[in-house]
């Protein structure tokens, strides 16, 4: 499953390439989902009642991917392996990182500088 990350969301609903393609082809596919971290950001930063509409029915279409608990367990093994090396990354990328990391998926986003630190995680 392609997990998409919140770049390429707002990417994709801006009709922004090439991520908004890559989100495209795999929304065809049906292979698409999201978090619950991503579902968050994109509510949260909705502008205006339409704006919320809009990404609140975008999101309705997708598999949305719980912060459960062995996903706070894989997030919190993130951020200490990141933490000791130096090379920490934000909570929500961490949160992400585990939840994406727990469902065996892939991530597609825009942000590989932080999540390529991610050990196992893979990209698209």
């Amino acid at each position: 499953m392609i997990v998409a990350d919140t770049d390429v969301l707002i990417d994709f609903l801006a009709g922004r390439e090439p991520a908004a393609g890559a989100v495209g082809r795999a929304l065809q596919r049906q292979e698409l989902a999201t978090t619950a971290i991503s579902r968050y950001e994109l509510m949260s930063g909705a502008r205006t009642p339409e704006e919320g509409e809009l990404v609140a029915g975008f999101l309705k279409n997708l598999r949305i991917y719980p912060l459960d608990t062995a996903s706070a367990d894989k997030a919190a093994e993130v951020f200490r392996s990141l933490e000791g090396a130096g090379q920490r990354i934000d909570t929500g990328d961490c949160l992400i990182a585990g939840i994406v990391l727990h469902q065996h998926g892939v991530l597609l986003t825009r942000n590989k500088k932080h999540f390529e630190r991610v050990r196992d995680l893979r990209l698209a």
